[in-house]
């Protein structure tokens, strides 16, 4: 069928809006019309970087939608599903076994190849075929064919526009504070970083009954909006020394840190100012940069630094969990969306790294939510 996406076609260049074809799904996997997609700092990333994904490539990673077709060996989803798609693994490795999938042992080759495991792809122009399956769904378009495994049936009475981003970024964010880290009443946390992961974080942990919730970042409107979602402190990094005053707060160490920045300096701090059996996560890749911890500070203290991919989430279970929590008034992530056409993309992206949105979403249509 013919299609209209966003197209990657070089390193850090604008995305150009194109007319494609797309393949009809095959037996396991899923047609989604696509209603509306986030847009995420990993997708920068890979438009950016000459090694990570092959181009031309359409990317689009928190794509939300409503099923049209599906193959014949899929049973989760029927014609006319509202659906969120999310990651994709392969679901025979000891991680999907053991329903991690956020660890799947492939996840490169089925979020980051830009192919089907056979090598082929679901895209085409004129001239041959494009990259597709980018996080198994390449959603910068109006339709993307994705797996049974990676798409997510959701309640039809919440507006499928806002969706999408809880496929990735939300979730992430989200996941970090409740499933890897575990933040439990009353205890302190120290989330360093607050685009649209790190307020997500804000608001799980405020779910999660923290009574210490300091939120750092150089920008005092992302700030400003994480004191709204449940910030108990806030600290501009540009304006103050930022851990003479988490010292102050939490005098004898944060029970929990939470990075999305990449700082490496500010991780090695972060990590410093732990209280014993505190847990430092760490969510930004820092572009795969090293550090450098004391060894005796983590042992004689029990301390822990770990990575925390996707929020360690189960897809099926965690997105619906956060639907219904957004339903109940307690998990307000609308509050970070500002739409965009998709037309639009470029302006959207320049103004995420701007700080002038939060999370852009591109719609594929008129939004109901302006």
């Amino acid at each position: 069928m013919q299609i209209t996406a966003a197209v990657c076609r070089s390193n850090g260049a604008p995305l150009s809006i194109e007319s494609l074809q797309l393949e009809d799904p095959r037996e396991d996997e899923v047609l989604v019309r696509v209603v509306a997609t986030g847009i995420c700092h990993t997708d920068v990333a890979m438009r950016d970087s000459p090694v990570r994904v092959p181009k031309p490539i359409v990317l689009g990673h928190e794509g939300a939608g409503i099923v049209e077709r599906t193959g014949s060996a899929v049973r989760k989803v029927k014609p006319g599903d509202h659906v969120v798609m999310s990651f994709s693994s392969c679901g025979h490795c000891p991680s999907c076994y053991q329903g991690d999938a956020a660890y799947c042992f492939e996840n490169n080759l089925y979020n980051f190849s830009g192919q089907r495991k056979d090598g082929t792809t679901a895209l085409a122009d004129g001239k041959g075929g494009l990259h597709s399956h980018f996080f198994g769904q390449s959603s910068f378009a109006t339709y993307a064919v994705c797996t049974e495994r990676n798409v997510v049936p959701v309640r039809a009475d919440v507006p499928i526009e806002l969706l999408g981003p809880l496929g990735c970024g939300i979730q992430t964010g989200a996941g970090a504070v409740i499933n890897a880290l575990k933040v439990y009443p009353g205890s302190s946390i120290g989330i360093f970083g607050t685009g649209s992961v790190g307020l997500a974080a804000v608001m799980a942990a405020r779910l999660s009954g923290a009574s210490t919730i300091i939120a750092v970042d150089t920008q005092q409107q992302r700030l400003e909006m994480a004191a709204l979602l449940g910030a108990t402190h806030i600290i501009n990094a540009a304006r103050e020394n930022t851990f003479a005053v988490v010292g102050s707060i939490a005098a004898t160490g944060m029970n929990f840190a939470l990075d999305t920045s990449g700082n490496l300096a500010g991780i090695r701090q972060a990590v410093e100012h732990l209280a014993p059996r505190g847990t430092c996560g760490l969510i930004n890749s820092a572009k795969g940069g090293d550090i450098s911890l004391n060894i005796l500070q983590l042992m004689s203290g029990g301390r822990v630094v770990r990575g925390v991919h996707q929020g360690d989430s189960v897809p099926e279970v965690f997105i619906p969990q956060l639907i219904e929590l957004y339903a109940q008034g307690r998990f307000p992530f609308d509050k970070l969306v500002k739409f965009y056409e998709l037309g639009e993309i470029n302006e959207a992206i320049a103004d995420m790294e701007a700080g002038k949105a939060i999370k852009p979403v591109v719609t594929m249509g008129s939004p109901s939510l302006q």
